[in-house]
């Protein structure tokens, strides 16, 4: 039986906790729910569920982080897995960055903070469904 899930990735806790509450509330049990404080820890996660056969379906991520921003973390996770969908999620990305990870890391959508629950079941269903 194959294994789906989605990561988010975001240095703050709060954040993270947020979209895991958020996203179990929308989706229940279909998906398993990773989180990630940086791009680091995010690619070794990745990593490990690619070898435990878990279809990485979708990532969130911050765009300002500690170590990589998010446009760096996503095209490089793009040159890796181009199979994955990539959200960014952000409250203070420029329109000039948000082009370059369209164009460079397949970016699917930029939902700015503070998002709605309503926002981001559509744009995470809309990425799913791209599938």
């Amino acid at each position: 039986m194959s294994k789906f899930s989605i990561v988010c990735v975001d240095d703050e806790k709060i954040i993270l906790d947020s979209l895991k509450t958020q996203l179990r509330s929308i989706f229940g049990n279909a998906y398993s729910y990773e989180i990630a404080e940086d791009a680091q820890e995010a690619f070794e996660l990745i990593e490990e569920l690619v070898q435990d056969k878990t279809k990485v379906l979708l990532v969130i991520s911050d765009y300002i982080m500690p170590g990589m921003y998010g446009d760096e973390f996503l095209i490089r996770l793009h040159e890796k897995h181009p199979e994955i969908k990539k959200i960014l999620l952000t409250g203070q990305a420029n329109e000039k960055a948000i082009d370059q990870m369209r164009e460079q890391a397949e970016l699917l959508f930029c939902i700015r903070k503070p998002w709605t629950a309503r926002e981001l079941e559509s744009m995470i269903r809309k990425g799913l469904d791209a599938e």
